[in-house]
Parts: structure tokens; C-alpha cells; sequence
């Protein structure tokens, strides 16, 4: 399937260990000013009635989620995300190898051929973003490592190259995440996918210009580090997304997410700054737009 071809819904089923089959949450009330979901699988079928990307995107335009940006993290799903986001102007779409995959795909010889691919995708127009890529140190082991290095400054390049914006996923590897941004120089719109460090992290972004995106685990009771780094975090660098069907907000942690829950999360986000609901979605939008352009 390539961009121009019809995205098909829920085109893989998430693991058996992994699924919930649960229902979806009651929706929140309607923001006061509409935001954009920076980080979306709507390709994955989740809960016990699984909803079609239409019907995801109706919900959440409903409670003032106007957008989204739906993410690819192999040729297949960049390939799908590409494919919605041409067909529905409610969608940009961001293309990537994700970090894990990239050791098994440089031991079968593919990664170079992926990467291509992933290259060819980002010049789409309604392809945005190149991500998520990055590091896992929790999920890969040592002798995977020089693949994730490889292809994650590739994936830099293809968004230099494309001047599109770059989206990082950082898990345990924090420190090594940014010297390979400051080693091969990051692109000007570099956005941290569910935010996930402290305040030292949560500096550094700021201090390059950084942007960070925070998803539901904010709003976690275990959190108190995460929410720390969003007090200093310059609001000029702050975007929200789902990470749907993932890291679904508080109170509904442990069942299906998506993007019409969002607003749990940006008014979580809210109280804990101590600002008002609608000036922080208009922030967040403005952020949003700066980074991926119009919808």
C-alpha cells in the first residue's frame, strides 16, 4: 500500500499478551479550545468493540481534538499512516523503524532497504515528521545497540534532508539520546514522544529548543518526576499526545486509549500547572502547528 492508496482499518491486531479487551472510557467533556494528539497508533485494534479510524477521529473531534499525528514504526504501518493521512485531512502522518526492530532487521540484511523506504515515505506532503526513532536500551540488549545507533542518526538525516520535523522515542537511554543529537546535529523541530525524563532531561530540552510531548503517564499517581520536568519546561516547547492504544490517563489507566481522551490528559496537565484549561490548549496548539505545519 503506498500513500496514495486507501488506509485500510485496523491493520494489525495489538499482541494477545498485550490487549486489553476492555471498553473504552466515558469521553471527557469538550475542551475549551481545540488541541492537536502529537502521537497516535490508530492502526492498532484494541478493547472489546474496536473503533475504525473514522470512528476514532469523530470521537475526538468531538471533545475538541481537532487532528492527529498518526505514526508509523515500520515500513508497514509508516506505509498505512501515510495512506490515512492523504486520504483524510484530519491526519498528518509520521514514518519510521522503530528503534526495537532495527537489530533484527540489520541481521536479515533489510535495515539498509527499510530505510529507503522510510525515506521515500518522507517526502509525501502530508508525511510531517520522521518517527518514532531513537533508542530502548530496556527492550534491546547490548549486542543490538550499533543497529538502533545506525538507524537512528539515518532517520535524522532523512528528516534534515526532508526538512520535516523528528520524533524520539527514549526509553533508558536518556544520556545517550542527546549526545547523538548534539553529535550529528538535531533537526530544527525535534520533538521527545512521551516525555519521559526529569528535570536535568527536561533542562536540556530547553536549553536547545527542544520540544516535548507529554501522553497519559503524566497524569500517573508514581509520576511526581515526570510532572516536575513539565513545571520548567518553557511553554513554547510543550505538545500532548496519547500514544493511543497506550498509556491510557488517569482514572482509566489499564484500559484502551485514544485520541478523544486526550483532554483528561491536557487538564491534568493543567491543574498541575496551575493554568487555566484554555490558555494551555492554545499554547499547545500553537506548539503543534509550529512543528508539523497546517492540518
Amino acid at each position: 500500500m503506498t500513500g496514495g492508496g486507501e488506509a485500510q482499518p485496523h491493520l494489525r491486531q495489538r499482541e494477545a499478551g498485550e490487549r486489553k479487551q476492555l471498553s473504552f472510557p466515558e469521553a471527557p467533556a469538550p475542551l475549551p479550545f481545540a488541541v492537536y494528539d502529537n502521537h497516535t497508533h490508530l492502526e492498532h485494534a484494541d478493547g472489546d468493540a474496536p473503533l475504525t479510524p473514522d470512528e476514532h477521529l469523530d470521537r475526538a473531534a468531538a471533545v475538541g481534538v481537532r487532528g492527529i499525528v498518526q505514526v508509523g514504526t515500520d515500513v508497514e504501518t509508516s506505509r498505512w499512516s501515510a495512506a490515512l493521512a492523504a486520504r483524510d485531512p484530519r491526519v498528518l502522518a509520521a514514518v519510521a523503524i522503530h528503534p526495537n526492530d532495527a537489530p533484527e532487521l540489520e541481521r536479515r540484511g533489510a535495515l539498509a532497504e527499510a530505510l529507503a523506504e522510510i525515506d521515500r515515505l518522507a517526502a509525501e506532503p502530508r508525511v510531517r515528521a520522521v518517527g518514532e526513532t531513537g533508542l530502548d536500551f530496556f527492550r534491546t540488549e547490548e549486542d543490538g545497540r550499533a543497529a538502533q545507533f545506525a538507524s537512528f542518526e539515518e532517520h535524522i538525516a532523512i528528516a534534515k534532508r526532508h526538512g520535516i520535523a523528528l520524533q524520539i522515542h527514549d526509553r533508558d537511554a536518556h544520556d545517550e539520546v542527546v549526545e547523538t543529537l548534539l553529535r550529528v546535529g538535531a533537526p530544527e523541530r525535534t520533538v521527545f514522544h512521551c516525555f519521559s525524563g526529569g528535570r536535568e532531561l527536561a533542562r536540556v530540552c530547553a536549553e536547545h529548543g527542544w520540544y516535548t510531548s507529554f501522553a497519559g503517564t503524566v497524569t500517573f499517581k508514581n509520576a511526581a518526576p515526570l510532572r516536575e520536568a513539565l513545571s520548567i519546561i518553557p511553554r513554547e516547547l510543550i505538545m500532548v499526545e496519547t500514544d493511543a492504544p497506550y498509556l491510557t490517563p488517569s482514572p482509566f489507566r489499564g484500559r484502551p486509549n485514544a485520541p478523544y481522551l486526550l483532554p483528561y490528559t491536557l487538564r491534568g496537565m493543567a491543574d498541575h500547572l496551575g493554568e487555566d484549561v484554555a490558555a494551555l490548549a492554545a499554547t499547545v496548539a500553537e506548539n503543534t502547528e509550529r512543528v508539523y505545519g497546517p492540518w
